[in-house]
């Protein structure tokens, strides 16, 4: 009997000698101070399935004001983050914007760890740096083929309350970075600024719909394929379906939009430039303007080969850049795909890569670069314009050749939203909203692509050659 009980005695101070060997302690040393009083912390990471309000994992407050939470993880690279119970109360980064993972390597043993948590994404940051014209299209947008919900961000252009235009539609990938300081990760793109300034030299305006990234899910979601090195089975088909055809036509019946190819366009960085070039591809008859922002064609030789293996079958634009900086083979891979591009039959005017010498992997560098892309992409011909409509619309232009006037002859002038001029190498001279009497402008001798936007009509090309300065009266 006495030998039974001393077995059973030895046993459990084994057990208990061999759990205190193997514990983590995490202790947070500051929070914000607008942390909400009656609010707990919790740590989530990759020892509970992220759950962001597991009561196991609260951090227990101390006298001396820290938290700290006891545990036994096992050894290796924990990630994680510190939540107020839900994933909507995320710590952020210093600007209360998307902070990435925390990592640590635990060794196993007994160890202590410290942090500090700067923000709160849901009270904490400066004041938000997106312009008036910015709106939140929903906060919790559900995507059925993820099954997920996502933060929707909508630009409008700046006449949008006071016109009846349709506009062209921009999509974004990492919402949290484009218009606005105080979510982004590592700064802004400054997509609303830079469009005011555009809108205010005349632009169009265009609509720009920006999706937040998944966080954790960020490279899963914006990969087609899978990345076995990083735990990712590729899930960027669901979510170019997700765009294509859940958000899109959303955004096609609740806003004045121009639903058309043409008129669509997509643009993203790094694993969203990646993202962009697939939908971009895979979805061209959906979309004919692709901005592609240093793009991690790195994940997978498929970006190469379904770029040769994909018909396109209408007019692409496609801008790359990529910056000397940025290391690896993100010079190499972007021009292997411009050799790509040509290979695959796409003219040389439908693609254009540039290579900057002081290029980083940042978003001040995307941000920078984001109006010549844009310009490039969209200020100049409309793609897949042709003269066969004109006759629909009553549209004239005579006498054509011109010498030093030419009218315009329009049984639908009412319905006409903006009327653009263009060279013939596609770049746009100047564009005029709505009716115009009468227009004076002194240009060389050339031909020039006259493009009128109708509201019910479409877009109707007219080719007019010019014999020296002239005026456009109606």
């Amino acid at each position: 009997m006495y030998m039974k009980y001393r077995f059973l005695l030895l046993h459990i101070l084994l057990l208990v000698s061999f759990g205190a060997s193997a514990q983590l302690t995490v202790v947070i040393n500051s929070y914000p101070e607008d942390t909400p009083f009656a609010d707990d912390i919790y740590i989530a990471g990759n020892f509970n399935a992220w759950n962001p309000g597991n009561p196991d994992y609260i951090l227990d407050p101390q006298p001396d004001g820290t938290r700290l939470l006891t545990f036994s993880p096992a050894a290796g690279t924990l990630a994680f983050k510190f939540t107020r119970g839900d994933w909507g109360t995320v710590e952020g980064n210093e600007f209360g914007g998307f902070l990435p993972d925390r990592n640590y390597t635990y060794a196993g043993g007994i160890d202590t760890v410290y942090f500090d948590i700067l923000t709160w994404e849901d009270t904490g940051g400066p004041t938000s740096t997106a312009a008036w014209n910015v709106n939140i299209m929903s906060e919790s947008f559900y995507m059925p083929q993820l099954d997920a919900n996502r933060r929707i961000w909508i630009y409008l252009p700046p006449d949008y309350a006071t016109s009846i235009k349709n506009y062209k539609v921009l999509y974004m990938h990492d919402g949290q970075n484009v218009f606005d300081q105080s979510t982004s990760f590592a700064g802004e793109w400054k997509v609303d600024e830079t469009l005011n300034d555009l809108f205010d030299e005349g632009d169009e305006g265009c609509i720009v719909v920006a999706i937040d990234n998944g966080g954790v899910d960020r490279l899963e979601e914006y990969s087609p394929w899978a990345m076995p090195d990083y735990g990712v089975t590729g899930h960027g088909e669901d979510y170019m379906a997700f765009i294509v055809s859940t958000l899109k036509p959303y955004v096609d019946a609740n806003y004045r939009t121009r639903a058309d190819r043409a008129s669509t366009g997509l643009m993203g960085s790094s694993m969203g430039g990646l993202i962009s070039h697939y939908g971009g591809i895979t979805y061209n008859e959906v979309f004919s303007r692709i901005g592609i922002f240093s793009p991690s064609y790195w994940v997978s030789d498929s970006c190469f080969q379904i770029t040769t293996a994909t018909p396109h079958d209408a007019t692409m634009r496609i801008y790359t850049i990529a910056g000397n900086l940025e290391g690896g083979s993100m010079v190499g891979n972007v021009m292997a795909m411009e050799d790509t591009y040509a290979a695959a039959g796409y003219d040389a005017t439908e693609h254009q890569a540039n290579i900057f010498a002081d290029g980083q992997h940042s978003e001040w560098f995307w941000a920078r670069e984001f109006e010549a892309a844009y310009e490039w992409l969209w200020q100049e011909t409309p793609v897949g314009i042709t003269t066969d409509n004109a006759a629909a619309t009553g549209l004239k232009v005579f006498p054509n050749p011109a010498n030093g006037t030419f009218y315009l002859q329009d049984i639908n002038s009412h319905d006409i939203q903006s009327i653009g001029i263009y060279d013939m190498t596609g770049s746009r001279i100047v564009q005029f909203s709505g009716y115009q009497e009468s227009i004076t402008l002194d240009l060389p001798m050339q031909q020039i692509m006259l493009v009128v936007e109708y509201e019910h009509h479409g877009r109707v090309a007219v080719p007019v050659m010019l014999n020296g300065s002239y005026s456009m009266g109606r």
